[in-house]
């Protein structure tokens, strides 16, 4: 990258969405409601373009609902893009995903209450997949308390509050929107430089070990507990990041484009052109052309495609909506 890269992504404004594999549209639609994800920016049906290479496939249709929590903190309205592939089955969650492989590995929303609204959802008959846990996380002593769920295709969700800074934040008990998006990488360091030159500047926090309370996904599939060093990568525009980096390294859990569960997410743009040239200009190539789709209630969506040093096909999008 350009030395000048660090200050030069002002069309960059954070994490945008996580894209999330769906089997029944209806269905997803309903959870992530029980979320909060009930404003619908648009919901769209018809041809995707640019995604050849991406999907392996000559062309991709698809009904997408792109979902804004209706509480949002200082966190911003980082949002969840429901996809149902319409021209082909979704692919499964890659068997064998514990936490932590090279792939998205989850949705993370902000919990005022966690443990009382992960209660909440295991009594309306929701899978757990963690019980409350409480962590204080190094360099900083962040405390938060956190929790998991499953989404009714298997992704795994987490509930997640970081009572240690939410005390200014003058909003109700409940789902508060996107915390971050976790996802592996096999090199934290390149990943951490690359993604601070998309504006991702902020560091909450960079620990290591073996996280104790997801010992049995990996002992559920037969694998010794990894030891993990993760971080979370903050914008001041909001939602997060939290590559994860595993010692010794697990399988590619990438997956196929739009396979069910959680498969990618997106940075947002003020201006898709501008950001676009900003990528050009940091040597990052894109995969596939841009495409701009606009719907008849006046949204526009504009995306195009790169891949990041994991190997992540990583959207950058622009909602006017």
């Amino acid at each position: 990258m350009s030395s000048h890269s660090t200050y030069g992504f002002g069309s960059l404004i954070g994490l945008d969405h996580i894209g999330v594999g769906v089997s029944d549209m209806q269905a997803s639609l309903d959870f992530y409601a029980q979320l909060g994800f009930s404003d619908v920016v648009f919901d769209y049906s018809g041809p995707l373009g640019g995604l050849e290479q991406a999907t392996g496939h000559a062309a991709t249709e698809a009904r997408v609902v792109y979902l804004r929590s209706i509480n949002p903190t200082v966190l911003g309205r980082s949002g969840v893009k429901l996809v149902q592939l319409t021209n082909r089955p979704a692919a499964p969650i890659p068997e064998g995903f514990a936490y932590g492989e090279p792939g998205i590995c989850e949705v993370c929303l902000h919990v005022k209450g966690q443990a009382e609204f992960y209660e909440s959802l295991v009594s309306a008959g929701h899978t757990s997949l963690m019980a409350p846990d409480d962590q204080v996380l190094e360099p900083y002593q962040t405390h938060c308390g956190l929790s998991y769920v499953s989404d009714p295709d298997g992704a795994k969700i987490e509930l997640i509050e970081w009572s240690s800074l939410e005390a200014g934040w003058p909003h109700p008990t409940g789902p508060q929107g996107v915390n971050h998006v976790a996802f592996g990488v096999h090199d934290i360091d390149r990943t951490e430089a690359f993604y601070r030159a998309l504006g991702f500047t902020g560091k909450l926090f960079d620990a290591s070990g073996v996280n104790e309370p997801m010992n049995p996904w990996f002992e559920s599939v037969g694998r010794v507990p990894p030891v993990q060093r993760m971080m979370l990568l903050t914008s001041p525009h909001g939602g997060a990041l939290e590559p994860v980096q595993q010692d010794p390294p697990g399988a590619d859990m990438r997956g196929e484009w739009g396979h069910l569960g959680t498969f990618e997410f997106a940075i947002g743009a003020r201006n898709l052109d501008l950001a676009l040239a900003y990528l050009k200009s940091i040597d990052v190539p894109l995969v596939g052309e841009p495409v701009e789709i606009a719907m008849p209630d006046g949204q526009v969506w504009r995306y195009a495609y790169f891949q990041d040093p994991a190997g992540l096909y990583v959207s950058i999008t622009e909602v006017r909506a």
